[in-house]
């Protein structure tokens, strides 16, 4: 899980307008980024015709095209322009998030922005600016947390391209990041972070399930059930200490017995870890715990709402989109903005 390349973070720019006056310059930076992207797109059928078309590309790009229309007849997953075209950035990560906490609570320092709300990440387009952002945060005492990502989201406002960062990791990898972004797209409730990530994955998770039964391809199936079975056990680990030090940071002791309890807690995690790992374990802290219940906090209840419906996605995409339902499923942690 930490060592993981972070999933996909969103990005709004058709509020860049409204904006200005609050973030103007982060979003123009986030603009410029998206241009970039958008001079880059190529169409895929367009690839696919040429024949200079590198072997391993165009087979990532039938691929794609074969798992996006999967998507749409199977899992009522949007039929519009994205992951219709392809993108080399020349880079390895689409993106870097930065994720921040105080150093004795568990409420994620917030971004907020018109439309998309507020979310609990700030991305970068490169290593170097998010890295010099999170060193600000920690001289002012922020936990920190720099996470790269494989693809991002304009929830549908762009024609999102399939990048060349997407590619090389697998083939149901690349299928579960199309149908993980793709759900954004089918349903996002502004503000709501640990809803929105912990829905897209579900979807991600079902549908790469139902992908991967009905291409034939059991033994893909089951190693990448076990690669899942094998994450969720660090998951599971890492929202036990994040439990732990919630009860623990409540309590409101000094900062010097504070101190010392945390460093214990992640003493404990790291051990644990490496122990199921038999390798190191980067920066634990409170941002780590943030940025894995961003993702996971919530999927259990999402999960379980999902099979009391029979696996109907297109009735479960229908009931989230009750504000009440969500919140009987994922409850508000009530984080606080960034100022």
């Amino acid at each position: 899980m930490l060592t993981e390349a972070c999933r996909c973070p969103r990005l709004w720019l058709p509020a860049i307008a409204l904006s200005l006056p609050l973030s103007g310059c982060h979003l123009l930076y986030l603009a410029a980024g998206q241009l970039e992207v958008n001079a880059r797109r190529q169409p895929i059928p367009a690839l696919l015709q040429r024949a200079d078309t590198d072997a391993a590309l165009r087979a990532g790009l039938e691929y794609t095209a074969r798992a996006r229309e999967f998507a749409l007849t199977e899992l009522a997953l949007p039929d519009n322009g994205s992951f219709r075209s392809y993108a080399d950035l020349g880079r390895p990560f689409a993106t870097w998030n930065v994720f921040a906490a105080p150093e004795f609570s568990l409420a994620p320092r917030r971004w907020c922005w018109p439309i998309a709300g507020c979310v609990a990440y700030r991305g970068y387009f490169t290593e170097e600016h998010a890295r010099r952002y999170a060193a600000g945060l920690a001289r002012r005492g922020w936990d920190v947390q720099v996470a790269p990502a494989l693809a991002w989201s304009t929830l549908g406002h762009f024609r999102d391209p399939v990048l060349n960062t997407m590619l090389g990791h697998g083939e149901p990898a690349l299928a579960a990041m199309l149908f993980h972004e793709l759900a954004h797209q089918r349903l996002w409730a502004p503000g709501e972070n640990d809803f929105n990530e912990a829905f897209a994955t579900v979807v991600e998770v079902e549908g790469l399930r139902r992908w991967l039964h009905q291409a034939g391809q059991p033994d893909e199936l089951a190693s990448w059930l076990a690669a899942r079975a094998s994450q969720q056990h660090e998951t599971e680990l890492l929202l036990a200490t994040r439990a732990r030090l919630e009860r623990l940071y409540a309590e409101a002791d000094e900062p010097s017995r504070l101190r010392t309890a945390r460093t214990s807690e992640f003493t404990r995690l790291r051990r644990e870890l490496e122990s199921g790992r038999g390798a190191p374990v980067g920066v634990l802290n409170n941002a780590v715990l943030v940025a894995v219940a961003t993702y996971d906090r919530c999927g259990p209840a999402l999960e379980a709402e999902l099979q009391e419906l029979g696996g109907d996605l297109p009735a479960f995409y229908a009931r989230l989109g009750d504000a009440a339902v969500r919140s009987r499923l994922c409850p508000d942690q009530r984080p606080a903005r960034a100022r």
